[in-house]
């Protein structure tokens, strides 16, 4: 039987604005697609950074995320996004509208928000409203960014030149799940939980440590060197360029399919078991390859039980242990400049250890 969020997915058509591309017509790139699915299903794995070459998708799966990710249920003129079932973590706004009265609520798309490289402070945590302090003498606070993406996606394309600054702000706010503005006389204190989605280009330079680490999963993708591979991606995007309509619909089943999966994975992904022996093999795992923290283990408990959930299994394995741990642990490992290994065969090489051949 469909649970009530898996009907609301089915029967919920977010505007086409959000979806360019059909996220299921990418072709290849399988890692980057089930990250990302992964991240939908469980927001607490931490988020998803992809990092490669240009013209792989990145930015188009970003995107066409959105149309996948299940409706919420928002508090109706919040402009916060706030759960009404989550009463403790409601804005002032809607504390005070609670106790007139009740909370009137409607189903909304996820947002997926777009962190610009230029944004200034005030334009990412929000800041006073100059029109309205103006014209009418108010102190009045203007959302930013942040506020946008609550319960949903925050977009940084080129993470890596980030300016530190906003990284360092970043980081608070992922930490807390809560912005605090105070200037101009104004003091607001907001929720502000969101996934952290990143790409970016590695020959433009790396990522600052402190923020890489936020990341709970990170994924390599590369450019197709297989001819068939090249021609499809091609074939796909300039049928979609010709008739955007025409295409979306030849893969609106497969969307539909996978939107009905997402769905049903979160409403059960907190009953699936992570029995003493995965969380045992994920702990030997991490200590084999020498990840730094205890993070490591969390992520990757976390991202193959959402794995498990959406594929309808009750308790997590080895199988699901095995094929998320190089997107959890890769960008967690020491480096050492007289090793020329990458982390990818690093991550390899201990996973046989561990789980065998």
């Amino acid at each position: 039987m469909q649970t009530e969020g898996a009907l609301a997915a089915q029967n919920f058509s977010p505007p086409d604005s959000l979806a360019p591309f059909p996220f299921t017509a990418i072709v290849g790139q399988d890692d980057m697609k089930l990250a990302f699915v992964i991240a939908a299903i469980d927001p607490s794995v931490g988020g998803v950074l992809v990092f490669g070459d240009r013209g792989t998708g990145k930015s188009t799966a970003v995107r066409a995320l959105a149309r996948l990710l299940p409706p919420m249920r928002s508090v109706v003129g919040c402009a916060y996004n706030c759960d009404p079932a989550a009463t403790a973590a409601l804005c002032e706004g809607c504390k005070k509208r609670a106790a007139q009265g009740g909370l009137r609520t409607t189903l909304r798309a996820a947002p997926v928000v777009d962190l610009p490289l230029g944004a200034t402070e005030d334009r990412v945590v929000g800041a006073l409203d100059l029109e309205r302090a103006l014209t009418r003498g108010e102190k009045s606070f203007e959302p930013g960014l942040l506020a946008k993406a609550n319960r949903g996606f925050l977009y940084i394309d080129e993470a890596n030149l980030l300016e530190d600054h906003l990284v360092d702000l970043l980081l608070d706010v992922a930490a807390s799940g809560e912005n605090v503005v105070e200037r101009e006389g104004l003091s607001v204190r907001h929720p502000a939980r969101f996934v952290l989605i990143g790409s970016g280009n590695p020959e433009e330079g790396e990522l600052r440590p402190q923020l890489l680490d936020r990341f709970g999963l990170a994924v390599d993708v590369k450019t197709p060197t297989d001819i068939p591979t090249r021609i499809e991606v091609v074939r796909r995007r300039d049928a979609f360029e010709r008739d955007p309509a025409r295409f979306a619909k030849a893969w609106s089943v497969e969307e539909h399919k996978l939107r009905r999966r997402i769905a049903t994975g979160r409403e059960r992904v907190g009953a699936v078991q992570a029995p003493d022996e995965a969380l045992e093999k994920a702990a030997m795992l991490c200590v084999a390859l020498g990840a730094d923290g205890l993070r490591g283990e969390l992520t990757l408990l976390r991202a193959a039980r959402a794995l498990a959930s959406f594929e309808g299994v009750e308790r997590v394995g080895d199988a699901q242990l095995r094929r998320v741990a190089p997107f959890a642990l890769g960008h967690r490992l020491r480096r050492n400049p007289l090793d020329d290994i990458g982390s990818g065969t690093r991550v390899a090489r201990g996973i046989e250890e561990i789980f065998g051949a």
